[in-house]
């Protein structure tokens, strides 16, 4: 790889990573606001993203531990079952309660 793509190619990343976190921080901070969880699609109309915009983020975002699944399911917009998830700080804040 030449010189002029590695540049390009780092700031690609770079541009792909910051949008990644100002999205990862959209859907904590919806699902912050419904501490009993949402899933993809109804965070997706809280926060008037597209799916496909915001579903990877759950997915990084539950990798790393800030949000998780409550084991609930709830009907989507295609009528399947989807994953109602939460922002795990709602754990923590109800186990100091």
């Amino acid at each position: 790889m030449t010189r002029c793509h590695q540049s390009t190619s780092a700031a690609a990343y770079a541009s792909i990573e910051a949008a990644a976190a100002r999205l990862e921080r959209v859907v904590l901070k919806v699902l912050d606001q419904y501490p009993n969880g949402l899933t993809v699609d109804e965070t997706c109309a809280h926060a008037d993203y597209r799916r496909y915009s915001l579903q990877p983020r759950f997915t990084a975002l539950k990798d790393r531990g800030a949000i998780r699944d409550t084991g609930l399911r709830r009907k989507n917009e295609s009528g399947r079952n989807a994953i109602v998830w939460r922002a795990c700080h709602h754990d923590r804040r109800e186990a100091q309660a």
